[in-house]
């Protein structure tokens, strides 16, 4: 395999926050030597989530083997997911906010056409389906866990929590109408075809697709980890890699 040199378009911060997080880790589990520096496992880890390298490509751009290359992977992400905040943590830090928004997008797998649960009739194709929370400026703030690309938006929020959570925070949430008749603080545009409504329902819903517009860019901050673009991994995996990018993203910002 040809090897040449490339750049990631990742902050440096990230990498440093990362290393740091790898280092602490080698000494609580007293690792006294390893093929790669605590660095170089750091950029080989942002390179797979980043990029979207396969672990063959890694191994031979760093000089190791797939398999190592593969564990360096693993223990990385494991240590990213663990300090992922909670849907607690960040209904916590959004209670300083005038509102959130909330949206669901969708993950692509590559899963064959028997595998139902994952296909999401949306999107037409196969998926896991994660809840992304924003602030008012777009900044994503958190991730949900995946689920099957078939569970609808609404049940998502439901299952994890998040209704409830801004309910009983009194944090209202503006969403699409894909979360009609989810209660609580959560605000959908007036329901119908657009012919159909009143004058002032109309200007209801303009306003309200302005303010929801601005979730995307949390969407697309999600999606710029290019992993996240077509999953090929066990489905098992994909909410530690989306809790992975969540804190290499909210680390880098701060």
């Amino acid at each position: 395999m040809l090897v040449y040199p490339s750049g990631i378009d990742v902050s440096s911060s990230a990498l440093r926050f990362l290393t740091q997080q790898l280092r602490r880790h080698r000494r609580e589990i007293g690792s006294r030597w390893r093929r790669l520096s605590a660095g170089r496992q750091a950029l080989l880890t942002l390179a797979h989530l980043r990029v979207g390298h396969t672990y063959a490509q890694l191994a031979a751009g760093f000089g190791v083997g797939t398999t190592t290359a593969y564990r360096y992977v693993t223990e990385a992400v494991e240590l990213l997911a663990a300090l992922a905040p909670s849907l607690a943590d960040a209904v916590r830090t959004a209670s300083v906010k005038a509102y959130l928004i909330l949206d669901g997008t969708l993950l692509p797998i590559d899963r064959i056409a028997a595998d139902r649960p994952f296909y999401s009739g949306k999107h037409k194709k196969h998926g896991m389906n994660v809840q992304v929370i924003a602030d008012p400026f777009g900044r994503l703030l958190w991730a949900s866990p995946a689920l099957p690309g078939a569970v609808h938006d609404v049940r998502a929020a439901r299952e994890h929590g998040i209704v409830d959570a801004l309910a009983e925070a009194a944090i209202k949430c503006w969403a699409d109408k894909g979360y009609r008749g989810a209660g609580g603080t959560v605000r959908v545009p007036c329901w119908g075809r657009w012919e159909t409504l009143s004058a002032g329902q109309k200007a209801v819903n303009r306003s309200h697709a302005k303010i929801r517009a601005l979730v995307e860019p949390a969407v697309a901050t999600l999606k710029s980890w290019r992993l996240l673009r077509k999953l090929r991994c066990s489905t098992t995996r994909i909410t530690k890699l989306v809790q992975a990018v969540l804190t290499l993203h909210l680390s880098s910002s701060e």
